[in-house]
């Protein structure tokens, strides 16, 4: 893969969305293949007041819900705030995890890097589940240090996109500047699936999660899906995202990826001297795809919905379409 630093980085949510897409997603909902323990078939959360009267269970508050939904007979015995839930509401929560690891920098120049590519896709899925007044939760990983994950608590309502959009800039800024660290592999291995453990252990409540990652990790993939799903209640589905010049690396040429090179190693700066080859590039080639398949098979096996991208460049000869969508996926 090749690494080269985004010229200009985001700084604003009009600009991390891009123009004019706000308004497109203003149109979009969230929508879940599954129907969860305790809901009514194809039930969604009523825009109108008073529709139901039924009580069905509570939930912690969440910055942004309806005050009028407080229960203040149960603040004054736990001491602790909690909303009241009746029958005729689906309460999905929308969940999107977001690999940060340094292989995620790939990219960069004629395309936007994998890291920059995931963090708009963020911001636009946390928006279009806020704009429907879903709970949404963001959490990154694959930072340096010892957290597995860095956590945005549930937040509801439209006025929360500034907050949300204020998480993943200060996350896409940390991430691209990060500089490549020796502990890095040790450190990092099985960091994704502490990551996926982690969240699966955390969660509160059923809904939707969304995984966006380049699952470019030796280890851990399969039982890091059984973590996120193993709990039930959770509709997943796994983007993988990855950059032109992983796909084909032979048209990565003209940036000097021929002949004998030292390449290094993203996340911890170790080297190794290759000469770059046909054979070489049809062996690597052959490895990428089998990975996909792995992935592929891993998410199939878990009722993960899937899809493998390829970041458009304005380069001619990258392939630039989905390569596998996993069964239960929307086409």
């Amino acid at each position: 893969m090749l690494i080269r630093p985004e010229r200009n980085l985001p700084t604003t949510i009009d600009e991390l969305l891009g123009p004019g897409l706000s308004q497109r997603l203003d149109r979009l909902d969230v929508m879940s293949r599954k129907v969860f323990a305790g809901r009514l078939p194809g039930e969604r959360r009523s825009k109108r007041r008073g529709e139901s009267v039924e009580f069905d269970d509570y939930r912690d508050y969440t910055p942004g819900d309806d005050l009028r939904r407080l229960d203040w007979n149960a603040f004054a015995r736990f001491d602790r705030f909690f909303v009241k839930l009746f029958r005729a509401e689906e309460d999905l929560g929308l969940h999107i995890l977001l690999d940060c690891s340094a292989s995620m920098l790939a990219g960069g120049g004629d395309a936007p890097s994998k890291l920059l590519f995931a963090h708009r896709l963020a911001m636009a899925l946390a928006y279009i589940g806020l704009v429907n007044q879903n709970r949404v939760s963001v959490a990154t990983f694959g930072h340096a240090g010892a957290d597995p994950l860095r956590r945005l608590a549930p937040l509801r309502g439209r006025r929360q996109t500034v907050r949300v959009a204020k998480f993943l800039l200060e996350s896409l800024e940390s991430s691209e500047h990060a500089a490549p660290s020796p502990e890095a592999d040790q450190r990092g291995r099985g960091a994704f699936e502490r990551a996926l453990r982690a969240f699966g252990l955390a969660r509160e409540g059923s809904g939707v999660v969304i995984l966006v990652s380049d699952a470019m990790v030796a280890e851990g993939v399969e039982s890091g899906l059984s973590y996120l799903v193993g709990g039930g209640g959770l509709d997943a589905s796994f983007v993988q995202v990855l950059a032109p010049s992983e796909i084909a690396p032979e048209r990565a040429a003209q940036s000097g990826l021929v002949g004998d090179l030292r390449l290094t190693d993203a996340e911890t700066g170790r080297g190794v001297e290759v000469t770059m080859s046909g054979a070489i590039i049809r062996q690597y080639k052959q490895r990428l795809d089998a990975h996909i398949e792995r992935v592929q098979r891993a998410c199939a096996a878990r009722d993960v919905g899937g899809v493998s991208l390829t970041l458009a460049s304005r380069r001619r000869g990258y392939p630039s379409t989905p390569r596998w969508r996993s069964s239960g996926s929307p086409e």
